[in-house]
């Protein structure tokens, strides 16, 4: 039995190696994954693991609507083929900056004022290097 006794504590050796190395963050990593799964909402931009980036637009049981393209093409995913949450929804701190970025008549003359002046910047630039 003594002799026996340095193979069985490297075998035990090796299995909590294994353990902590292989299995253990593996697990950590699903339950981040599960995680976010639960906690999408509707107005959540995702990845889903086809390579499709979509927009939630509804959530019914372990079934998501996402919005895709241009078009807003609808397709309905299954909550586990979902990869990964590109970003939430706008907090209403920040809704004033979404809607800097949505084009609409009531916001197009500000959008293009401020082109206008990024143009007019860039402009000024150029020809402050071609002088010099």
């Amino acid at each position: 039995m003594p002799e026996m006794l340095p193979q069985i504590i490297m075998i035990v050796a090796l299995f909590a190696i294994m353990y902590f190395m292989l299995i253990r963050p593996q697990k950590k990593k699903d339950d981040e994954i599960r995680k976010m799964r639960d906690s999408l909402k509707v107005g959540d931009e995702i990845l889903t693991i086809g390579g499709i980036y979509g927009k939630i637009v509804r959530i019914k049981d372990d079934r998501l609507t996402i919005q895709v393209g241009s078009d807003r093409t609808k397709i309905d995913v299954a909550k586990w083929a979902i990869n990964n949450l590109e970003k939430g929804t706008e907090s209403k701190g920040s809704k004033d900056a979404s809607e800097d970025k949505k084009v609409t008549p009531k916001n197009m003359k500000k959008l293009g004022e401020k082109a206008e002046a990024e143009v007019e910047e860039a402009v000024a630039e150029v020809q402050e290097d071609a002088q010099e």
